[in-house]
């Protein structure tokens, strides 16, 4: 066992400290495109529609050595038992902070993933997640969740970058087709997922580690969709949605023109602070995000909108009228993590009503006790 523990350290630093140039294979090697050949496609239902759940900053694992901490997961448990139950969603995505990583206990961090995603097992409902800034610390790794998770959840799509994508600590960055029926030779909507990293590296020199998404994302981004292109036909023909934890630093400058009417949902969160959005935690970082943000909007076509979390007391969508991309806060789903006086606890719903890529995509966020706020539609006529 102990030689076992030492060799999977050594696998997961290696995944998580070394940051070689990218291996991307020609478009010619990829005309099929299968990242799950032994996992069930994940489809629209029959009549046409598709649902999406997603949970933010569910923050597990705060304060194990008193009574306070492991009482705020097994509400977050409820919560997330009520919402499943209700929903009942076609997938879910986990989007970053599942884990208040520097409060754990580094010999059992990783089986807080197991109490995550046990909810998602009893309903057998497919997921994804992206790590954030309290996934990455002394105890935790983005890496170790993506392999745990890998481990017990038999449903789970997250999957790790090609060597070299995603820099040091950030190698969650992939994508996830969405088929309208199971026998269709290309997918209908894309679900991608990007890793903004943050946080600190793994033991006890633990040193900070960059909190943005890294350069090599972007050329991999462009290879993946040029391969999809060669494999699927034009981007055009496909819808798509992307996760990233951290928000990218434009939507500093969204929150700044932000109106409450044509914009609804809690906004009592400032993004003015170091750290609230990616690569402000050090000054002379200001703008290292703009080349995975000039990459998404150039590669990604009909992208109805860009989710993150992080940022618990906001909950609006807003569009980059530069780029044309509606950017949306989830909503902060975890008891753990810190919180306001009536912010509450809950998720953003997302629902297709056709898998047609350019028709509009209906959100909303919903409280714990079934409460609904800031329904939208993301269409060209949002914001």
């Amino acid at each position: 066992m102990y030689l076992n523990s030492i060799r999977l350290a050594l696998l997961v630093t290696s995944l998580v400290e070394v940051a070689p140039r990218p291996i991307v294979q020609s478009d010619q090697a990829r005309e099929d495109l299968d990242p799950y050949p032994g996992k069930p496609r994940v489809t629209f239902r029959p009549d046409g529609t598709f649902k999406l759940t997603m949970f933010s900053d569910l923050h597990y694992g705060e304060n194990p050595w008193d009574v306070w901490g492991p009482e705020q997961d097994f509400n977050s448990t409820r919560l997330m038992n009520t919402v499943l139950k209700d929903e009942q969603p076609d997938y879910v995505v986990l989007n970053g902070d599942l884990i208040t990583g520097e409060n754990t206990f580094r010999e059992n961090s990783t089986t807080l993933i197991d109490e995550i995603v046990a909810p998602l097992n009893v309903v057998k409902v497919p997921f994804s997640s992206t790590q954030g800034n309290h996934d990455n610390q002394a105890n935790i790794s983005h890496a170790e969740e993506i392999l745990r998770e890998q481990k017990v959840a038999p449903l789970s799509y997250t999957r790790m970058a090609p060597t070299g994508v995603g820099g040091v600590g950030g190698p969650g960055n992939y994508w996830v087709p969405v088929y309208k029926q199971k026998t269709d030779a290309s997918p209908a909507l894309i679900l991608w997922f990007f890793d903004s990293r943050g946080g600190f590296s793994l033991g006890a020199n633990s040193t900070s580690v960059s909190d943005w998404v890294d350069t090599s994302v972007a050329e991999w981004l462009g290879s993946e969709t040029r391969a999809m292109n060669a494999a699927w036909g034009p981007a055009e023909k496909r819808g798509a949605l992307a996760f990233v934890h951290i928000p990218p630093s434009i939507a500093t400058d969204l929150q700044s023109n932000f109106d409450s009417e044509s914009e609804p949902g809690l906004n009592a969160d400032s993004l003015d602070g170091e750290g609230s959005v990616q690569a402000t935690t050090i000054a002379s970082d200001s703008g290292k995000d703009n080349v995975f943000w000039d990459a998404v909007n150039k590669n990604i076509k009909n992208l109805h909108a860009v989710f993150s979390g992080h940022d618990h007391g906001d909950e609006w969508c807003a569009r980059d009228k530069q780029k044309d991309v509606i950017f949306c806060f989830g909503k902060h789903s975890g008891y753990g993590g810190y919180t306001g006086d009536g912010w509450g606890y809950g998720v953003r719903n997302l629902v297709f009503k056709s898998s047609e890529p350019t028709d509009g995509v209906e959100t909303w966020i919903r409280l714990e006790d079934g409460e609904t706020r800031a329904r939208i539609t993301l269409n060209k006529q949002y914001n």
